[in-house]
């Protein structure tokens, strides 16, 4: 659970970059607003358009972004910063090897998240996909390449795959695999940790993809599941005396409050001092 390889580089290279003059991150570094918070106190701008960027150095998030756009910053004259996860370049250039390949371009995703948005801006026509209905308005194409956004439940992935080639059984479907593996490995460990859980707590960012879903897996095997961004959320109302507890957190979630979250579980679950007796 919590941060992942590839987001905790991109905080460091962020605090490094901040560190040595002014930089502007183009959009959120990562879904959760205690490390934006941290950013902003170690004087990272944060904006969301490339027009309303002050400083020469601009970073792009871990989520990346598009060829084209990176182009279009360096030819406004902007040094461009990648702290793009590794992973999410590997899903771009499974996608550039399907369309180079002559497949049409489908992604499953959220079609408004930046991760997204990054893969298709370089591939016009690109579908994106994340419902059986939306798969099944796709047209008919004789070859369909596909991939995913990185942070997608792979078993979820794979069924819209399966139903698109049962939807065109004369056309062929190549799918290359680009959900991360730490989403695959947090996936696993909170489907394991609900099945034995009487209430579980998923930390992280109200607009983190993964996050959402480990609390819909979770939700799977467990009937009481609370979604917190930090410690201050925790209601003592949501767990009973004798309750097993599980935590786990998104890929985007600080040690600082996982930690914090579970320091104020173990306080809740101290027996209470006796009162003293008052002399009589």
């Amino acid at each position: 659970m919590g941060l992942c390889f590839g987001v905790r580089d991109a905080i460091r290279l962020a605090h490094e970059r901040a560190a040595a003059g002014p930089v502007t991150i183009l959009g959120d570094l990562v879904h959760n607003e205690t490390v934006l918070a941290d950013l902003r106190a170690r004087g990272a701008l944060i904006r969301h358009d490339p027009a309303d960027v002050p400083t020469r150095d601009v970073l792009i998030t871990a989520h990346g972004a598009s060829d084209r756009r990176i182009a279009s910053l360096r030819t406004s004259g902007l040094n461009v910063i990648e702290a793009t996860c590794p992973l999410v370049h590997r899903a771009h250039q499974a996608l550039r090897r399907l369309v180079d390949g002559g497949f049409h371009p489908v992604v499953v995703g959220q079609a408004a998240h930046v991760e997204v948005r990054g893969l298709t801006e370089d591939h016009p026509g690109c579908e994106v996909v994340l419902s059986e209905e939306e798969v099944d308005r796709l047209p008919e194409r004789p070859r369909y390449g596909v991939v995913s956004q990185t942070t997608q439940p792979v078993a979820r992935v794979r069924e819209l795959v399966d139903r698109l080639a049962r939807r065109f059984p004369a056309s062929e479907v190549r799918w290359i695999d680009t959900v991360c593996q730490p989403t695959k490995d947090r996936q696993n460990a909170a489907e394991a940790l609900a099945g034995r859980c009487d209430v579980v707590l998923v930390l992280g960012g109200a607009h983190s993809n993964n996050t959402r879903r480990l609390v819909d897996t979770c939700r799977s095997r467990c009937a009481r599941v609370h979604w917190l961004q930090s410690a201050a959320d925790l209601d003592p109302s949501w767990v009973r005396a004798t309750d097993i507890v599980g935590i786990t957190a998104g890929t985007s979630t600080p040690d600082s409050v996982i930690d914090a979250v579970e320091a104020a579980l173990r306080a809740l679950a101290e027996p209470a001092e006796p009162a003293r007796a008052e002399a009589a």
